[in-house]
């Protein structure tokens, strides 16, 4: 209750809406009244008593009633379909806006296919909750009771055997009630694990066609189809029971009317017209009935799903969002100066990851981060823009401590390029305007240009409006770095990471590579974890890591000279052109 209480907070956006739509189905069931007792009159008045003259008259004002009905039922039925859309889209931007301020850890335990699904299909059975059930329910309830204010004007005796059936309609109605939310929520954890395969299979098909592992992942695939389609087979068994008990239990009370009714009649203590007119009534009796049953499996439905959408909206916001308010944005333009002081980070207690980190990079120096793989490189840089929180100790930004600095203006101050480029799936004029959105096509090519970008960006069929496929599939990996490369230059930001930007390319990329860094670097401050020995000898300092600590510092000389760790993947690497750690797992 208290999350469908959440979820009608949703309809109270658009009160006229909402009046308008129920305005519509109430009097639109109002008009239920009017052919029973048109019925009644025809067969006691214009029939028994024989006043043909009536006839033509009632005939006309059951056809206006039932028009009237229809017509009400259309303007419902356009106004509903706004009011849906208008919840869903304000639902499932809630959900996303939600989504963006989460924290990487509560990404890293989660699927993508699972995400989607509660964002598109788990929004769409709340959102059915919310108006078909709200409207639907109050419309068969309000329906209800005029049929029982007809029947009990017409017989207390046959309202009291058209209820008859009413303690084990209710028993039924609870037992399905109280059982059905499991078995709901089986088929929505379904339901995610097949959309969540389906989208690892597709963004990986070139290596499941690499591997020639099609009839494998088919065998994945069907499987989870198959728990889906067990799932939704167990929800339909317990649907195909109570339905049609439900159905009959009303048929049931039919008879019963029937029966005391004719009995009435033979005694001539009723009208056999107001006998055929509670048979009238019970039908619209029952239909709302039979609805609230029906409405009842999209509640349970609906509550499974609102369960999953709400566990999104309840989940803890990123740090730097929940403390936005007591943030201020810092006036002056950044300098990049970056220190560490006694930082320690864990993902998991008793599991340090970063222990005692100190370090000072000043504006416009250039940190190479060395070290054997798993000795926290990558994590040390993702604390500077927050991906995570550290656990103890303290990063200062320019003298400010980086839990003061706004998060969106933290982040627009440092361009990250990683050895796995991400480009979205848009032209290459949209991969680039997301570092500034609203560049001129002119700065667009001027970026270009500096990465060593502008030739093959030319050459494409529609330069910068080529749409470049999902994940930049329609570009080499050495032309999606240097995208991604033009993409920082673009941005402008006082501080640089590069996340062993040259790792997967061949010489001559590496080389055009090279160069695009070169102009990327000049007067920012920048976190190079390097592959090449190349990029590392020209650091202002180098730190070396191991196990989660920086164990050697200095420059490239001097840790030559100590003869440590450093001096001995050095000498590894110049064995293999150049390269850390190409034999073994350690690398820069």
């Amino acid at each position: 209750m208290r999350i469908l209480l959440r979820v009608f907070g949703y309809t109270a956006r658009y009160p006229w809406m909402a009046v308008a739509t129920m305005f519509c189905a109430i009097t639109g069931t109002l008009m239920v009244a009017v052919f029973p007792a048109v019925t009644q009159q025809v067969i006691d008045v214009v029939l028994h008593q024989q006043h043909p003259e009536k006839l033509l008259p009632l005939i006309l004002l059951g056809l206006a009633a039932f028009f009237a009905q229809d017509l009400l039922n259309a303007l419902r039925i356009l106004l509903n379909n706004h009011f849906e859309q208008r919840v869903i889209f304000d639902l499932r931007s809630d959900l996303y806006a939600r989504i963006q301020m989460l924290p990487l850890p509560w990404f890293d335990n989660r699927s993508t296919g699972d995400i989607m699904t509660r964002l598109v299909e788990d929004v769409t059975n709340v959102e059915r909750v919310l108006i078909d059930g709200i409207e639907q329910g109050t419309v068969a309830i309000l329906q209800i009771a005029i049929v029982l204010a007809l029947m009990g004007h017409y017989s207390g005796e046959l309202t009291l055997a058209a209820l008859t059936p009413l303690p084990f309609l209710a028993a039924g109605a609870l037992a399905y009630t109280l059982t059905a939310g499991k078995r709901y929520r089986a088929t929505r954890i379904a339901t995610s694990a097949l959309n969540s395969l389906l989208h690892d299979n597709l963004d990986g098909i070139r290596q499941i066609k690499t591997y020639a592992t099609e009839e494998r992942e088919h065998a994945r695939f069907n499987a989870a189809s198959e728990a889906l389609r067990q799932a939704s087979l167990i929800v339909m068994r317990y649907w195909a029971i109570y339905s049609p008990t439900m159905n009959f239990l009303g048929n049931f009370g039919m008879i019963m009317i029937l029966g005391v009714g004719a009995h009435r009649v033979l005694q001539g203590s009723m009208a056999p017209g107001v006998l055929v007119a509670f048979l009238v009534l019970a039908r619209y009796l029952y239909e709302p009935v039979g609805r609230l049953h029906s409405l009842n499996q999209l509640l349970q439905s609906g509550r499974a799903a609102s369960e999953r959408v709400f566990s999104i909206l309840d989940a803890p916001l990123e740090a730097g969002w929940r403390d936005v308010s007591s943030s201020e944005p810092i006036s002056a333009p950044l300098l990049g100066d970056v220190r560490y002081g006694n930082v320690c980070f864990e993902y998991q207690t008793t599991h340090p990851v970063l222990q005692d980190i100190n370090l000072h990079a000043l504006p416009g120096e250039m940190i190479a981060l060395v070290g054997p793989t798993g000795a926290g490189k990558t994590t040390l840089i993702h604390l500077l823009s927050r991906f995570y929180e550290l656990t103890s100790g303290e990063i200062l930004l320019d003298g400010c401590p980086i839990r003061s600095i706004p998060l969106s203006q933290l982040r627009r101050s440092v361009a990250m390029v990683t050895q796995e480029s991400f480009l979205f799936n848009g032209s290459t004029a949209d991969n680039l305007l997301i570092a500034k959105p609203d560049a001129t096509e002119e700065e667009m090519w001027t970026a270009l240009a500096a990465a060593n970008a502008e030739a093959f960006v030319r050459r494409l069929p529609k330069g910068l409006h080529t749409q470049l496929g999902e994940r930049g599939v329609k570009l080499s990996v050495g032309e999606k770095q240097r995208l991604s490369i033009a993409r920082a230059l673009l941005k402008n930001p006082p501080i640089l990471v590069l996340d062993e930007a040259t790792a997967s390319v061949d010489n001559t990329t590496e080389r055009l590579i090279q160069e695009a860094l070169s102009h990327l670097l000049k007067g920012r401050t920048s976190f190079v974890i390097a592959h090449r020995l190349s990029t590392v000898r020209h650091a202002n300092q180098i730190l070396v890591m191991e196990c989660g600590r920086i164990i050697e510092r200095g420059t490239h000389e001097s840790l030559l000279a100590s003869g440590g760790l450093y001096a001995s993947l050095c000498r590894e690497a110049e064995a293999h052109h150049g390269v850390f750690g190409a034999d073994r797992s350690p690398g820069v």
